[in-house]
């Protein structure tokens, strides 16, 4: 597609699409925390595996000790905030070898508010960190497992992993973990725990329970609706005939249990999710959160449509949201599985300092740590620019009066020379063009500066934004419009 004389790189998702969340990085085994009006987004951090002779090979899992992080106020729009290095010698928890499948809960603790984020260590235990901030920096407060082999009732799970986190309407908060399927077991793994959290959200209140869960294979959730408790989880592998006239479910399908109270007993009620391959292909295994935000329910799960879309097909993820209803009756029903997604609940403010790092589709752009702010402060910048490359921000309002200004905070990258155009344009790579910023004279400080140009037209209302950019060598972290 040539926009002028720019042929525009080729993205990962359609245009308009809204799934998967993002495509600068993977993320899989998505968990969803509410705080102060935005949705934070934590992920394993699937990275690729090569083989010596340079090849991608297949996921192994073994070498993720990273957590992935974005979040969004309006549903559509998403800010990268990078990664949590979590686990490894190199990492926060250095006892741990793994971060997977993360979930993360907030509470007032002594009048200040404090950030929990529970991960695997593989499948041997489960670790927390605890921040002052939804993006960090984290810290390791114990120093060790927080359910490890020696906790009680613990030692014969067979998978010490996915955990989940519940906050009661009364205060307290519970933790469900636990998965595998004991050789002869598949109908009843026995697996799964829960257990009452301390008030301090990094102990736990007596021992593990047992919660009785059909053909469980994984993927521990849990949301309240409606006064009752919902226990959502993964399917086996194994689930025969008899298990499907009994249930209805199949195979890595997401299937939902009922109780009264947070720590059951619990009673099975239907089946949720199908395995995504029965939608996108590519078969994997089927992991979840449900979670409420603006008076709508959403479901958070993980594809292979991103490796697809890059041409390899080796067990790497990414995530998707699907909105759907709680129904009058308490069931909840199949949610569907799309690629365009959600509807966006709140427009961009375009005369507000945005991060370039937020937005809702891109294609070429890589996403960076701004190494120039305090360590892992979650602020990023956009850098491997080249001709072509792109980000489209949805639903940008300008209001009544038209902008001004164009303006962008950019810098030289480092070892580099900046030389290159920003087209902006609005509603597709076509549209108007309302500004078109010269980037030269930038030198090789390592230091944002302001660069603005005046509007070639006038805007109004609410369009979608493209930042189409030509040459390279610079780097972005904010745009803004000036009246």
């Amino acid at each position: 597609m040539d926009t002028g004389k720019i042929t525009i790189t080729k993205g990962y998702k359609g245009v308009d699409d809204t799934n998967p969340l993002m495509t600068q990085r993977f993320g899989a085994d998505p968990y969803a925390m509410v705080y102060r009006d935005r949705v934070y987004i934590y992920m394993t951090a699937d990275v690729f595996e090569y083989n010596t002779d340079g090849n991608v090979k297949e996921n192994t899992y073994s070498k993720i000790h990273q957590i992935n992080m974005i979040s969004t106020d309006d549903m559509v729009n998403f800010t990268d905030h990078g990664s949590i290095n979590a686990a490894s010698q190199t990492g926060i928890a250095k006892w741990a070898k793994n971060s997977w499948a993360p979930a993360a809960a907030w509470k007032e603790i002594d009048g200040k508010d404090q950030f929990f984020l529970y991960f695997a260590d593989g499948g041997g235990g489960i670790g927390v960190l605890q921040a002052d901030s939804p993006i960090g920096p984290f810290r390791d407060p114990l120093g060790k497992g927080l359910i490890t082999r020696k906790t009680p009732n613990c030692a014969n799970v067979f998978w010490l992993f996915d955990p989940a986190v519940l906050m009661d309407d009364d205060g307290r908060a519970y933790l469900y973990f636990g998965g595998g399927v004991p050789e002869g077991k598949a109908v009843a793994p026995g697996t799964a725990r829960v257990v009452e959290l301390g008030a301090d959200m990094i102990s736990i209140v007596g021992n593990p329970q047992t919660i009785e869960v059909p053909y469980l294979f994984e993927d521990s959730g849990i949301h309240k609706a409606g006064g009752k408790y919902y226990y959502t989880y993964c399917t086996n592998w194994q689930v025969d005939a008899i298990g499907t006239k009994q249930y209805g479910f199949h195979n890595g399908e997401i299937a939902c249990l009922v109780s009264d109270a947070p720590m059951g007993p619990f009673v099975y009620q239907e089946t949720i999710l199908k395995n995504p391959s029965s939608v996108f292909g590519l078969e994997s295994n089927n992991h979840h959160c449900i979670f409420h935000f603006h008076n709508q329910w959403y479901i958070a799960y993980h594809t292979r449509v991103l490796e697809k879309a890059m041409g390899v097909q080796k067990g790497y993820r990414c995530t998707h949201i699907d909105a759907f209803e709680m129904q009058e009756d308490g069931t909840i029903g199949e949610i569907k599985q799309t690629l365009y997604g959600r509807r966006q609940i709140r427009y961009v403010d375009a005369y507000q300092q945005n991060p370039a790092a937020n937005f809702a589709v891109m294609a070429g752009v890589v996403t960076m740590e701004d190494k120039s702010c305090s360590y892992n402060s979650g602020e990023m910048v956009l850098t491997g620019i080249d001709s072509g490359d792109f980000i489209k921000v949805a639903g940008v309002d300008f209001a009544e009066e038209s902008p001004k200004m164009f303006a962008v905070m950019l810098r030289c990258a480092k070892n580099n020379t900046a030389d290159g155009v920003i087209q902006v344009r609005i509603d597709s790579f076509e549209g108007e063009l309302l500004a078109s910023l010269l980037v030269k004279g930038l030198t090789n400080e390592q230091r944002f500066v302001e660069c603005e140009t005046p509007l070639l037209t006038l805007v109004h209302g609410v369009h979608d934004l493209y930042l189409i950019f030509e040459g390279q060598g610079y780097e972005i972290k904010i745009w803004n419009f000036k009246s």
